[in-house]
């Protein structure tokens, strides 16, 4: 079964997280394959937008721990560092549909994202302190500049999760809507719609203020992330994480 389905309508590429049974947990595989699309996608003049959403009933639990914890690379030259820079390079827009648990990198990722359309079922969580690590994806920059300081920390230091509701209230999602899936797939047709050009300027004309910053940043994160992962305080939060898990 293909973890990563790709289709192609009304100018939209449509990428689906295809692991359910799983909650949609990203593999490297899958990782490889999202930004294999995205490079393809950039130099595709048929694609003028692209919808990101995941099977199931949720968005994605994040990164596979097993999968991630076999990983032995720095994180600069991991496969899921890749994909997060070409997801902020990206130069078209893209729409994300998020329903039930968006974990980690479930919510990291929609900070680069242009559109985020939420299930009312939706669920953020960033628990990387909670777990010995550190914040990735520009997230220690994007953040608290999305919600505020205070409220970033909040979150990030006590890995509460919140509710789509609350995302709708910090900005982090455009609307929130029973029919998430009709009204993201709708919202990229319109935009793929529009002149192209203008399209294109325009979003990188959005972006132009944080661009060079947070790629700085997100360098930072992944050194103090690979850090992290050496350390005996994250590998007894992952040890105590998968025992809660089995105990489920």
């Amino acid at each position: 079964m293909d973890e990563i389905l790709a289709s192609q309508a009304d100018g939209v590429l449509i990428l689906r997280l295809n692991r359910p049974a799983k909650m949609n947990a990203i593999t490297t595989g899958m990782y490889v394959q999202l930004r294999r699309h995205l490079k393809e996608a950039a130099d595709d003049f048929a694609i003028r937008c692209v919808l990101i959403r995941g099977e199931g009933a949720n968005f994605t639990a994040g990164n596979d721990i097993n999968d991630f914890m076999a990983d032995s690379l720095e994180v600069e030259e991991s496969d899921g560092f890749n994909f997060l820079v070409e997801l902020h390079n990206f130069p078209k827009p893209i729409v994300t549909i998020v329903q039930g648990r968006a974990i980690g990198i479930g919510t990291t990722m929609l900070l680069h994202c242009d559109v985020v359309v939420a299930d009312p079922t939706a669920v953020f969580s960033m628990p990387f302190v909670s777990l010995g690590l550190v914040p990735e994806a520009g997230s220690s920059y994007l953040f608290p500049q999305l919600v505020g300081y205070q409220r970033a920390s909040r979150i990030f230091l006590t890995g509460d999760s919140f509710t789509a509701h609350e995302a709708l209230q910090m900005g982090l999602v455009s609307s929130v809507s029973e029919n998430a899936a009709i009204e993201g797939y709708e919202l990229a047709t319109r935009i793929a719609k529009q002149p192209p050009a203008a399209v294109l300027n325009t979003k990188a004309l959005l972006k132009s203020r944080n661009h060079d910053a947070v790629s700085m940043v997100m360098g930072a994160e992944a050194q103090l992330f690979t850090m992290a992962l050496q350390s005996e305080e994250a590998a007894q939060a992952f040890m105590e994480f998968m025992k809660r898990r089995e105990n489920k």
